[in-house]
């Protein structure tokens, strides 16, 4: 006897998640298996994949940690490369939430957002510091290590409702570390900077954490946005302030706290969606 899986995702979904994995390319995750190495088996991969998020029984692998150098200062940067599979799966979440997201976000935040790039930073950055007195450049020190998931999941759970969503995001917050000695490392807060879905996570954090938070002290102000560095010009009118102090007090409460308990339900929305969706080739 047939049962229906808990969680509707369309094959055409996994599908395109998968096209947009082989075209970024990327190294090997935990299992050693590269993008060539899962194409030989690609049919049975890919229902692999689809089977277990459809059924809720997806747990993703340990994330493989890499140092890489941090300019010249001698220093390195710590990379989660998840598994080909992983990355997939996470692809999947990311194309139904990203479009969720984006309209919400503020107008100059360019990280890590679709169709933006530095170089527009650079050139809205270049017009607006003639126009206001004050430039601010905020770096935050391992910012994808050091966010809190509970302030995170609120604000995912705000603008969404979809449950498998909610599921993997959780899942992979949770999923430990395998160091460079081979040690399962847990975790307690942050994102492992470099999986595919942290750049969105990280996005609606600091849209919380710091845009709106900004918006509502300063109305004039405008931002150049990363996810780990931050340029804004403020037109400063009243007396100076120590910026510093109150950046540290916004990053842990911020505008977290205005954020509605109950999300906007997503279900009607999904459901529209998975209707024009076709389920995808017939090679899976």
């Amino acid at each position: 006897m047939n049962r229906a899986k808990p969680f509707c995702i369309a094959k055409r979904e996994v599908w395109e998640a998968y096209k947009q994995v082989k075209a970024n390319r990327g190294a090997a995750g935990i299992d050693g298996q590269t993008i060539e190495e899962f194409d030989r088996d690609l049919s049975n991969n890919l229902y692999r994949i689809w089977n277990r998020m459809g059924s809720g029984s997806y747990f993703p692998p340990p994330v493989r940690r890499v140092d890489i150098p941090k300019g010249d200062s001698g220093k390195t940067r710590p990379l989660g490369i998840p598994a080909v599979s992983d990355r997939i799966a996470q692809t999947v979440v990311k194309r139904y939430l990203e479009p969720v997201l984006e309209p919400k976000f503020h107008k100059d935040s360019y990280g890590y957002r679709p169709g933006k790039s530095a170089h527009d930073a650079l050139a809205v950055a270049r017009q607006r510091c003639w126009q206001h007195d004050w430039v601010l450049d905020l770096d935050i020190e391992s910012f994808f290590d050091r966010i809190d998931w509970e302030l995170l999941m609120r604000a995912v759970r705000h603008h969404t409702d979809c449950k498998w969503v909610l599921l993997y995001i959780e899942r992979w917050l949770k999923a430990p570390v395998s160091m460079p000695d081979g040690t399962l490392v847990s975790r307690e807060r942050g994102t492992p900077q470099g999986s595919v879905i942290s750049p969105v996570l990280a996005n609606l954090f600091l849209h919380y954490a710091f845009d709106r938070w900004m918006q509502r002290e300063h109305r004039t102000f405008h931002s150049s946005a990363t996810p780990t560095t931050l340029s804004a010009t403020v037109e400063v009118r009243r007396k100076r302030r120590n910026y510093a102090v109150r950046w540290n007090r916004g990053l842990r409460t911020a505008d977290f706290n205005y954020i509605r308990k109950r999300p906007r339900s997503s279900t009607a929305r999904m459901q529209i969606a998975q209707a024009s969706i076709p389920n995808g080739p017939s090679t899976f």
